[in-house]
């Protein structure tokens, strides 16, 4: 069996990929503004429990390696936390940290 990976097309960065699969112009432009407003959404409530996560550390004045051996993270990570790195994040690990020390989390719906 033979697999084929010849690359066809390459999408320009910043060209809006639903006018590339084909969607009208309008509805688009209508996707594409709603996949910014979600990414945008997440990266925003990532800073938030990464705000509480490293309020907490300060607070416990805590070293990187201590809080990532209660984290139950490298400390890396905890670095990544502490600089906002939210693209190395999911909200579902941020949550299980923040569990870990104390602070469950709550989503409220507006």
């Amino acid at each position: 069996m033979t697999i084929d990976t010849e690359i066809r097309h390459v999408t320009r960065p910043g060209a809006n990929l639903f006018l590339e699969l084909g969607f009208s112009e309008e509805e688009a432009l209508r996707l594409l503004a709603a996949s910014k407003q979600e990414i945008n959404d997440a990266r925003l409530l990532k800073e938030q429990l990464m705000s509480e996560l490293a309020e907490w550390i300060a607070e416990h004045h805590l070293k990187q390696a201590e809080a990532a051996e209660i984290l139950m993270v490298s400390r890396p990570r905890v670095s990544d936390v502490v600089n906002k790195k939210t693209s190395k994040f999911t909200i579902d690990s941020l949550v299980g940290m923040l569990s870990r020390v104390g602070k469950p989390v709550r989503l409220a719906i507006e």
